[in-house]
Formats: C-alpha cells, structure tokens, sequence
C-alpha cells in the first residue's frame, strides 16, 4: 500500500494518555496513518485546514474550543468526515456529543479508557471500522438547528384499525441516522395519532443519551424500547443495543440475535415482524446507511401492503440502506428526509393513501 492510499487522521483530545490510546489502536491497522494531534477544538480547526485529513475523531469536552464548536467551524470551512470520540454515554455530556451531528459530525462512538484494556481488542476494532467506513463518506454541508421542545401530554394507546390510515410507523436507520432521525422526529406534532418504532444501528452504550438528545428535540416523546412493553401514539421507541427488537401487534419484543446476525438492532427482523403483524396498517422507513440491513423486510411490508419509503440520495450520509431496498422493489416513494414528516402525518392520519 502506498502513502497515498492510506487513510489519513486527525485526533483530537485534551487528554495525553486518550490520544496515545487512539493512535496505538489505530496503528495496529497498515492502512491507516495518524498525521496529527491537536489538544483542543481551536488547534483542532487549524490542523484541519493545514493538514487535510481523511478523517478526524473528535472528544468533545475540551479547553478553549470544545468539540462541538470545532466541528461547526470545521464543516463550515474545510468539510471534513468527523468520528466523535466520547467518555460521555448519559446525561448531559452525551448529548452535547450528539449535537455535534446537528453540525456535521457523522457518528459518535465510546471513548477507550485505561479501564477497558480487558475489551480493548474488541474496541479496537470497532474504532478501526468506523475509520474506515467514514472516511468515504463524501461530507459537504452540515445539518443545524435544533427543534423546538415538546409540550405535548400523555399519549394514548394506538387504534387497531384506523380506516383510510396507518396504525405504526417502523423504522430502519445506521450512519448518518440520528440526525435524519431528529430531522424527521423533530417535524411530527406530539400527537401523532401512531407510534414509531426505530431499529438504529449504534455503539453499545449509547441508546439512552440517543433517547435524550431526540426527545429534548421533538415534540413526540422518545422512549427506549422496553420488552413486553406496548406502544402508545406520540412516542417512538429506539431499540437496544445488542438485540432485535420485534413487533408482536402492539407489544414489543426483543429477540436474540442470530450468530452471522451484521447489524443488531436489526431493521429486517423489526421490518418482518410489523409486515406480519400490521400489513396494509404500517408505514415502513429506510434512512441512510452502510449496507443493505432493512430491504429484505421493507420488501415484505411492501407486499403485505405497507406503505414504503426511502431517504433520497443527496440528503443521505451513506446511502447504502436506502438504495438497496429501492433495487430490492421495496420502495414506494424516495424522499428528502425533510419531506418525511409530512408524507408520513398524511399517511397516518388517511389523506395519502
């Protein structure tokens, strides 16, 4: 492999001993090269423009600049594809460290600690992953804006039938999700008269500062998805790390992964699940991300009579997923994924199709 080939990355963290983990675990990779550091967000923003990255794995509490200030003035001047790097899963950390998707940022990952040296390789190797993929990514403009806070009330459970509408929303998304999901989330009325269901591919550790940093900006509530649990209208739940999340009517289920299982949560087994269980009643979701998870089943709620839709191309971060269920016929309509909320208020509630 030659210099030019390598995948070139920026790290970025105010901690001596996070960066030297980083590039070690980095190291181990020959296709990949460290060719920088920088100790917080403003030497951050200058080594991106002199240096030019592929990549950068931003922390996010940091002196002078913090991470999410780095990645708003890095996308807004030298685009570059942001891997956030965080020792903040809960509270208020983790969802300054989801902000910084609302700024460009694509994913956020677990920050390896010296406590974890006994999972190290496993970590390891999935920082070394979502090097990899990310770096590809083609970043150009990033996402702003937060939405307004909720100020809806107590939801009610779901119609079995709904005449002329759709009684459940299921949806499948990977990298570049959370954003699209806060773009869609943050669009719906707190009284969408049907719950969403969402499969999204995430770190371990993440589902409840995701849960926080979606529901703090929609006015639907969002919810972790809960076994034996049922759905009410005007929430959405996001499945758990590490299992399949099923939909057995209005009561959820979660399933164990098969052994050759690629993604967990998996979008198929939450997308067969709903075909069987609502058929023309459901309207299935497919947003942005690497591979192919979601066509199989968004193909069977097509044929079972759901209604199907796909994010467009240009407003996907990878737009894997979503392609591969439209080659698959499992699409209906392709959209931007800011037209999704109103195409999916009109489905609910009968007046389109």
């Amino acid at each position: 492999m030659t210099e030019e080939d390598r995948i070139r990355v920026l790290v970025v963290d105010d901690s001596l001993v996070a960066r030297e983990m980083l590039a070690q675990i980095l190291a181990t990779d020959s296709s990949i090269e460290v060719v920088g550091f920088a100790r917080d967000g403003r030497e951050a923003a200058d080594a991106v423009a002199h240096l030019r990255p592929d990549l950068v794995t931003m922390d996010i509490h940091m002196p002078r600049m913090d991470g999410l200030e780095a990645t708003e003035r890095i996308m807004a001047y030298t685009p570059t594809p942001i891997l956030v790097v965080s020792s903040s899963v809960h509270g208020e950390g983790m969802g300054r460290a989801f902000d910084a998707l609302t700024f460009g940022a694509l994913e956020v990952i677990k920050k390896p600690e010296p406590r974890d040296w006994a999972d190290l390789e496993h970590i390891g190797r999935e920082v070394i992953r979502r090097v990899k993929v990310l770096s590809k990514v083609k970043v150009i403009t990033h996402i702003g804006g937060r939405r307004p806070r909720k100020t809806s009330g107590v939801p009610v459970p779901p119609h079995a039938e709904k005449p002329g509408g759709r009684s459940l929303v299921a949806v499948g998304s990977s990298t570049g999700g959370p954003s699209a999901l806060l773009e869609i989330l943050g669009r719906l009325p707190g009284d969408l008269p049907a719950p969403i269901v969402i499969a999204q591919h995430i770190a371990d550790g993440f589902v409840p500062g995701l849960v926080s940093w979606l529901d703090s900006g929609s006015e639907m509530t969002v919810r972790e998805a809960e076994e034996g649990g049922r759905v009410h209208e005007g929430c959405a739940y996001i499945a758990p790390t590490s299992i399949n999340l099923e939909m057995d009517n209005e009561v959820m289920r979660f399933s164990t992964p098969q052994k050759d299982q690629l993604y967990v949560p998996c979008a198929d087994t939450l997308f067969d699940s709903v075909a069987r269980g609502f058929g023309r009643q459901a309207v299935g979701v497919i947003l942005t991300g690497m591979g192919a998870d979601g066509a199989a089943g968004l193909k069977r709620m097509r044929d079972a009579g759901a209604a199907t839709i796909a994010q467009d191309e240009k407003t996907s971060t990878v737009y894997g997923m979503p392609k591969a269920a439209v080659e698959r016929g499992a699409v209906e309509s392709v959209l931007p994924v800011h037209e999704i909320a109103g195409r999916l208020q009109n489905l609910i509630t009968g007046e389109d199709g």
